[in-house]
């Protein structure tokens, strides 16, 4: 255990106090802890070194991997370590970092399981390697969705429809939402060929789209949330139009370094993180946030697709007004 100054002196540095209240949770390596901070892995592998030498944090050596944790004291040492345990969540207590720090390492978990997963799951018969006659992913996704209740949807960002064709199959109502006045067009057209009724296309902006507040189940942003000006905007907009209750899906490329995508696709963001969609929806008002990786594309850049659902609280007041309406 580092002495009393030492220590002290140490957790002066707000990246340090973040680092150790981490490992003081859990057990992890450089590279997660740099997923959790969002710092670079240089300054992360120094802080770790000095922290290291103060007696403060160990590490181990896990496959190719070394993994730090807080260190744990004698037992002389005891009641020192709990003061500067005290001292240490004082500070963190002084760092708005420190909540959001918590959620990434929820989803750094999350992925850590999910590796370990999909490690014994390849193991199990090498299922769905090879060609099966009748199974495809699309006659999957069509199945899913025609067991959906009958809702009111918005798909904000829609284009010309086709994910908005495939929700009006079962939904009571579809409102396909596109700032392009030829998609809409397109879309509108479509849909009257092939006798949706229920599938409605209206031209707007997805950070102010033309439906009423509190009047639609569930919001779809398909590939759409990195086209806008103000993700966290649109994000709170989906919130206000829909019921309470009702749920959020958003379907995005994970975050990633390829500049071109400015001007061949006109993203004006490349991407989100799992924490960055997380700290958004928070942000919006959304509640029970799940976010996962759910596809990697096999060609360069090799984009991935990154899911995040959430639902809007269903909270009565003593009135009987719902909260936040």
């Amino acid at each position: 255990m580092a002495s009393v100054l030492k220590s002290l002196s140490l957790i002066a540095d707000p990246t340090r106090v973040r680092l150790l209240l981490l490992l003081k949770q859990e057990e992890l390596s450089v590279a997660e802890l740099q997923e959790v901070l969002s710092l670079p892995q240089s300054n992360i592998s120094a802080q770790l070194a000095k922290l290291k030498t103060a007696g403060l944090v160990s590490d181990r050596r896990s496959g190719k991997n070394r993994l730090y944790q807080l260190d744990q004291p004698g037992t002389k040492d005891q009641p020192t370590h709990e003061h500067f345990l005290a001292l240490l969540e004082a500070a963190g207590a002084e760092l708005r970092e420190v909540a959001k720090d918590a959620d990434a390492l929820q989803i750094v978990l999350r992925k850590r399981a999910q590796t370990a997963k999909a490690y014994f799951d390849a193991l199990a018969g090498k299922f769905g390697r090879h060609y099966i006659p009748g199974r495809s992913w699309k006659g999957l996704g069509e199945t899913l969705l025609k067991l959906m209740p009958p809702l009111v949807i918005a798909d904000l960002g829609a284009g010309e429809g086709t994910l908005s064709q495939l929700l009006a199959e079962r939904a009571k109502k579809v409102i396909a939402v596109d700032s392009s006045e030829k998609m809409v067009s397109y879309g509108a057209e479509l849909a009257q060929k092939h006798g949706f009724t229920n599938l409605e296309f209206r031209l707007g902006d997805i950070e102010a789209p033309p439906i009423p507040p509190l009047s639609v189940d569930l919001v779809f942003l398909s590939q759409a949330l990195h086209h806008a000006q103000n993700p966290e905007k649109a994000l709170k907009a989906a919130f206000s139009i829909l019921r309470p209750g009702g749920r959020i899906a958003v379907l995005d490329l994970l975050k990633h370094q390829f500049e071109q995508a400015r001007e061949l696709y006109a993203d004006v963001w490349l991407g989100f993180s799992e924490s960055d969609l997380h700290d958004m929806l928070t942000k919006a008002g959304f509640k029970k946030i799940e976010t996962s990786v759910v596809h990697r594309e096999n060609k360069s850049p090799h984009f991935q697709t990154v899911l995040a659902l959430a639902e809007k609280e269903n909270r009565l007041t003593a009135s009987g007004h719902w909260m936040g309406s």
